[in-house]
C-alpha cells in the first residue's frame, strides 16, 4: 500500500471519505486537517512516509467529499466533528495512533486523546493550537462573533469563505510565493462554494470558542498522561502564533519545538522538512 488509497467508511450514518496508504502493520498516523481544506492538504506528506507508517486521513464532516448533511439534521459542532471521527477509527479498528493535527484538527484530535489516552501514542501538532498564547489578532473578528453572536457579525465573517482570503491563507507568511501551488486553495474555494457550505463553516467559527474553553482540559490531559509531542509550526501564521507551539513545554517539558520560515499552510512549502521531523520523531 505504498500508493495512496481513495476510501470510504460508514460511520453513524455518514460517509467518511479517507486516504490511506501505507503498510497497516506499520506504526499508524491520523491526518486530522484543518480548515478550510480536507485530507487533500496531506498529499505530498503521506508518500514521503507511506514507506514507514499506516497513514489515514479522513475529510471532516462537512469538508472536502464526506457527507455534508443539512444543519437541521447534524450540528456542526466540535463535539461531533470529534464524535464522527472516534466513530471513524472505531469502523477502521485503529486502536493505537499518532496523531497529526493542523488547525481545526487539533480540538478534534485532542478531544479524541482525552476520551481515550491509551490509544494515542504521540502527538504531531502542526500549528494546531492548545494555548491562549498561541491566538492571534486574526481571530479578532471571530471572536467578536463569539462575543455577540449577531447576523451582522456573522455576514461579516463570510469574507474568510471568499477564493480570495482563503488563498490568502495560503500565501500569508511565504516569502516566495511560486511555491505555493495555485490547486490546493482553487480546490478549497471550490469545496467552500458548494450549497450549504458557508452556513456550515459560519456554524463552526461560532462553536470554536468551545475549543477555547477546553484549552484548559487538553493542557491537563498534556500534563498528567505526558504524551509524545512534536510541534512543528509556520512561524508566519497569523492564526496561531510561535508561542502557541513553545506552551507545549509548560506541561510537556520533552515536547520537540521546531519552527519553519513559513505561514500556516507549512506543507505546502516544507512537506520534505517536516516528514523528515516525524520520521526522527517517531518510532517506525
Amino acid at each position: 500500500m505504498s500508493h495512496i488509497r481513495y476510501r470510504r467508511a460508514e460511520v453513524d450514518g455518514l460517509e467518511v471519505f479517507y486516504r490511506e496508504a501505507g503498510d497497516p502493520r506499520h506504526p499508524t498516523l491520523l491526518l486530522l486537517h484543518g480548515f478550510p481544506t480536507s485530507g487533500h492538504m496531506f498529499r505530498d506528506l503521506i508518500p514521503l512516509l507511506s514507506d514507514r507508517f499506516h497513514l489515514v486521513a479522513p475529510d471532516l464532516p462537512g469538508f472536502g467529499l464526506t457527507s455534508r448533511p443539512a444543519r437541521e439534521e447534524f450540528s456542526y459542532s466540535f463535539d461531533n466533528l470529534a464524535r464522527i471521527t472516534q466513530g471513524f477509527t472505531d469502523v477502521l479498528g485503529l486502536d493505537r495512533y499518532a496523531l497529526y493535527v493542523f488547525d481545526y484538527g487539533a480540538p478534534v484530535g485532542f478531544r479524541l486523546a482525552m476520551a481515550r489516552p491509551d490509544r494515542v501514542s504521540a502527538i504531531v501538532s502542526q500549528n494546531g493550537n492548545a494555548y491562549e498564547a498561541g491566538l492571534g489578532d486574526a481571530w479578532d473578528p471571530i471572536q467578536r462573533y463569539w462575543h455577540e453572536p449577531s447576523e451582522a457579525h456573522r455576514d461579516a465573517l463570510r469574507e474568510f469563505l471568499s477564493p480570495a482570503l482563503i488563498r490568502w491563507q495560503y500565501e500569508h507568511g511565504v516569502a516566495d510565493k511560486t511555491q505555493i501551488s495555485p490547486d490546493g486553495s482553487a480546490l478549497d474555494a471550490w469545496y467552500t462554494q458548494r450549497p450549504g457550505v458557508a452556513e456550515i463553516q459560519l456554524d463552526l467559527f461560532l462553536d470554536y470558542q468551545s475549543n477555547v474553553k477546553l484549552y484548559p482540559a487538553f493542557q491537563r490531559y498534556l500534563r498528567e498522561h505526558q504524551p509524545r509531542v512534536l510541534a512543528i509550526w509556520g512561524d508566519k501564521d497569523p492564526f496561531f502564533l510561535p508561542p502557541g507551539a513553545h506552551a507545549f513545554k509548560e506541561d510537556v517539558p520533552e515536547a520537540t519545538v521546531i519552527l519553519l520560515d513559513t505561514g500556516h499552510f507549512a506543507l505546502e512549502t516544507h512537506a520534505a522538512e517536516i516528514s523528515e521531523a516525524i520520521r526522527g520523531f517517531l518510532p517506525g
